[in-house]
């Protein structure tokens, strides 16, 4: 039997030599005879680990992070790569900062799980290898794999290896050397700790609070879920299996509806319960500052629901026809506040269903915005790069020919077959009758798609878009413009619905007015557009200095501004 379970194992690394190829210089794994394995002095460390602080002596920080050192130093990994200030900052959470109750069961408890979880590493990517080739997706390759920027494709890992290499980035033991020059974003925990020492924060001890936690968790109850990570890709050259790079005239010419536009003043993103992919205002590298001093909207999410964090080791920056769509991760952790006010709330568990691949029903999708583009957000190229992006992001694999064949005809379309931008904004309104004459097979397909099963990876024709202030904020986007583009690029990936939260934005106060007044006057996706585009070229030239909402319904504005007036005045009033 063990000659026998050699082989196989032997036989499926063989098989698996290319994933394993692209994979095995990130991983702290060695390999020798196609066998994955641990050299023996790591092995021993983690045996000793496993039995307690009694047996190991790593009661404490300071301790543990001798015993990480001494691993690092096993496995040849250079002093000058993990962060002088790390063993400060493990010795000051553990020490320090974390309650003596739960400090005593990280030692006795969490540490020695994890130690066992890492002996099982070998054995995990083993078994993750064979799952693989035993076809999680008829014909689709799924194995972990260093995803090139530019190459389409999926992995799917389960909780139990995630958990792995997530102790194992803990444990600061994967190489770093090669990460640079692969665009790999660090993922080693080295650099969070040394912050908490160096720039010491409460919201940094509140996300090694979270971390802390989700570890405990798995150890106390390992989940057997899995997660798949897809680099989404918007193809510049034609091909029949891949979506086309949409050119202007695409969506200048576009008539597809514009779907239904929700908004939501209060909440947060990850509370939603629909079924909707949600939107990660991400870093070009994914996680962002997640695991050095960040603490926005990718950064939370990637603290509340930590499995995010294991694409970092294996996806390198996206470009911009480029998106990450994650799906199945579970949260772990409750919190409170944003950015310096962060804290952990404790304990949450997650109940959202679970697909049939064995996948949570949540659907992250990471898009990274123009960081800081003052005026030339309003410039052309601006405008479709934030478009495209969002559109690779909400666009349903599933639907390729669909997409295919809608651009086709968008593309067919003559320019002057639409409604001008000067009737759009002096009338408004074209009767349904005549706007049913204008339809071209899009419109069909797009009705056609409500009764579409997709048979590849989930039947997502219910699945709508929740999203908010994307690259605004600290990226300096107009929040405006960016909730147009939103709208425009899911009604066009055919996505039923957008949920938008607007998390109190002063500019987006008339959002649901503006909103309800397009769809009062049935603008298409390329009616929208265009007139976007007309506003932005006016913007960018300094013939206009107001928002989009103000230009385009200066007297809805004025109204809406005469109101609150009246409002104010009458208030006043009141107490006197």
């Amino acid at each position: 039997m063990e000659f026998r379970n050699f082989y196989r194992r032997e036989g499926l690394l063989m098989e698996n030599r290319e994933d394993l190829k692209s994979i095995l210089p990130l991983l702290p794994l060695s390999l020798r005879s196609s066998s994955l394995f641990w050299p023996q002095p790591v092995v021993e460390a983690f045996k000793a680990l496993s039995k307690g602080p009694h047996h190991s002596n790593v009661n404490s920080g300071e301790v543990l992070f001798i015993a990480i050192s001494d691993i690092r130093n096993s496995l040849n990994l250079p002093d000058f790569s993990i962060d002088t200030s790390a063993s400060h900052g493990f010795a000051l959470f553990f020490d320090d900062l974390l309650p003596r109750a739960e400090a005593a069961k990280w030692f006795e408890e969490v540490v020695p799980q994890l130690a066992n979880l890492l002996l099982k590493l070998p054995s995990l990517i083993e078994t993750h290898y064979e799952n693989a080739d035993n076809g999680v997706l008829e014909g689709v390759k799924t194995g972990l794999r260093l995803l090139e920027s530019l190459e389409a494709g999926i992995v799917f890992l389960s909780q139990e290896l995630i958990g792995a290499l997530l102790a194992c980035a803990l444990f600061c033991l994967f190489p770093t050397s090669d990460r640079g020059a692969k665009h790999l974003p660090m993922v080693n925990f080295d650099h969070l700790f040394a912050c908490l020492h160096d720039y010491y924060e409460e919201a940094l001890e509140n996300k090694l609070k979270c971390i802390v936690h989700y570890f405990g968790r798995i150890c106390s109850s390992m989940p057997l879920g899995y997660v798949s990570f897809e680099r989404k890709v918007l193809s510049v050259e034609y091909s029949p299996s891949y979506i086309p790079f949409p050119k202007e005239k695409v969506w200048s010419h576009s008539n597809i509806s514009l779907c239904l536009f929700e908004i939501s003043i209060s909440g947060l993103i990850e509370d939603q319960s629909r079924e909707a992919i949600e939107v990660d205002f991400a870093n070009m590298y994914l996680g962002g500052g997640a695991l050095i001093r960040g603490c926005v909207q990718e950064e939370i999410r990637f603290m509340i629901n930590p499995e995010l964090i294991a694409g970092m080791l294996f996806l390198p920056c996206m470009a911009d026809n480029e998106a990450v769509e994650i799906v199945g991760t579970e949260r772990f952790s409750s919190y409170t506040g944003y950015a310096s006010s962060f804290r952990f709330n404790g304990d949450y568990v997650d109940k959202k269903d679970i697909d049939i691949l064995g996948r949570r029903k949540t659907r992250i999708v990471a898009i990274d915005a123009l960081c800081r583009p003052g005026r030339s957000q309003y410039r052309l190229e601006g405008l479709l790069r934030e478009i495209n992006k969002a559109f690779c992001g909400f666009m349903d694999q599933c639907k390729c020919h669909q997409y295919q064949q809608l651009f086709k005809d968008d593309q067919n379309v003559k320019a002057t077959g639409g409604r001008s931008i000067v009737n759009l904004l002096s009338h408004g309104h074209t009767s349904t009758s005549s706007q049913a004459t204008e339809e071209t097979s899009g419109n069909q397909l797009m009705r056609n798609h409500k009764g579409h099963s997709c048979q590849s990876l989930d039947n997502q024709h219910e699945i709508g878009v929740v999203t908010g202030n994307w690259g605004c904020g600290a990226f300096g986007g107009d929040p405006q413009l960016k909730a147009m583009l939103q709208w425009i690029a899911a009604s066009q990936a055919l996505r039923p619905f957008i949920l938008y939260y607007t998390f109190g934005v002063e500019e987006l106060q008339m959002l649901g007015q503006v909103s309800q007044w397009i769809v009062s006057h049935q603008w298409t996706v390329g009616e929208l557009w265009n007139v976007l585009v007309e506003y932005s070229s006016q913007r960018s030239k300094g013939e206009t200095s107001v928002g989009f909402f103000n230009w385009l319904l200066p007297s809805l504005s004025s109204h809406d501004a005469i109101q609150r007036q009246n409002q104010n005045l009458k208030l006043m009033g009141s107490e006197f």
